[in-house]
């Protein structure tokens, strides 16, 4: 018999599926993508170093920015935000001639802690900035909150009725109402999965959707020039500072509905202040109704403005806090 002659085999290396090698491509699309937003975030952070100082307060740490002297005013800035929006509108400084200005960086923004532990409500929020103002020795201060500070500021008002002598709500949300937006971050506020998005994805579509944003803030004013000149803009794009104002979103809603039966139990001067032009609330059904809530209030309705008052419209927001 004649064996039959050996014929080597060729050996195959293994092939992906296209399925498999579009999810190894992607894997690594999203972690360029998250070393070049860590590489931007710190960028932005050396080229905005801290203004003010830091106060601790049950283990968080919160950035604080103090000018001036005399009656103490306490600023708290909207959702996605930060101290430097403040100095940029020029109210902050403008402010300190005649009060001892204090702004801080909420919880999750600029320079300030946001602990995981904890569910960071506006009541949570309130609790901490009390504790700074003890801190810091201020007895009584006149607070101004813009947007979702308005939310702290009311909770303030709320926990420590005696420390806040008036309160200044800015394009603040105070009733409930439908809103997409909120349910649209509820996963980039989820543990995990938020940050997967914050580190990721979400940085890129913010700065593509950066013009729109300012757009709906201001209008239907333009964009002052000192806004696009000197605001930080990276340093809120940063994928801390998205996941923080992702979180906020989703909670918008049931904050209101926690806040909206206290209302009315608020006895210190309120000033409202809103633009009837106002492209993210509704001012009939916010500023409004709120003013209709709170007996004695003052509504101040700045014509044909949008969300940001302080930088359209400084005087009246300035009239509001010299007022009080």
């Amino acid at each position: 018999m004649h064996s039959q002659p050996y014929v080597p085999t060729r050996s195959h290396s293994p092939t992906l599926s296209p399925v498999a090698g579009l999810a190894l491509a992607g894997a690594a699309l999203l972690g360029a993508g998250a070393v070049e937003n860590g590489r931007r975030a710190r960028a932005a952070e050396r080229a905005t170093p801290p203004v003010g100082r830091f106060v601790e307060v049950g283990g968080t740490r919160l950035h604080v920015l103090e000018r001036g002297s005399g009656p103490a005013l306490v600023l708290l800035h909207g959702n996605g935000s930060l101290i430097q929006d403040w100095l940029v509108s020029g109210l902050l400084d403008r402010a300190a001639r005649t009060h001892r200005v204090i702004a801080f960086d909420r919880p999750g923004f600029g320079y300030s802690d946001r602990p995981r532990s904890r569910i960071w409500t506006p009541a949570m929020q309130a609790g901490l900035i009390r504790g700074a103002l003890h801190s810091l020795g201020v007895e009584e201060a006149v607070v101004l909150g813009h947007s979702w500070g308005a939310q702290v500021a009311i909770a303030l008002a709320l926990q420590d009725p005696a420390r806040v002598r008036a309160l200044i709500l800015e394009s603040g949300y105070y009733f409930p109402s439908p809103r997409i937006d909120s349910l649209l971050f509820v996963p980039q506020g989820l543990p995990g999965l938020g940050d997967l998005i914050s580190h990721t994805v979400a940085p890129v579509a913010s700065r593509l959707l950066w013009p729109r944003i300012l757009a709906r803030l201001f209008g239907p004013s333009p964009v002052p020039g000192r806004f696009t000149r000197d605001f930080p803009a990276e340093m809120v794009l940063r994928p801390s500072q998205l996941r923080s104002a992702a979180a906020e979103s989703a909670l918008m809603v049931p904050d209101a509905f926690a806040l909206r039966p206290h209302y009315a139990s608020l006895r210190m001067p309120v000033t409202i202040l809103s633009g009837t032009g106002d492209r993210l609330l509704s001012h009939a059904d916010q500023a409004v109704a709120l003013h209709r809530e709170i007996p004695g209030s003052r509504l101040v309705a700045v014509e044909d403005a949008g969300h940001m008052l302080h930088h359209i419209a400084p005087d009246r927001v300035l009239d509001a806090v010299t007022g009080t």
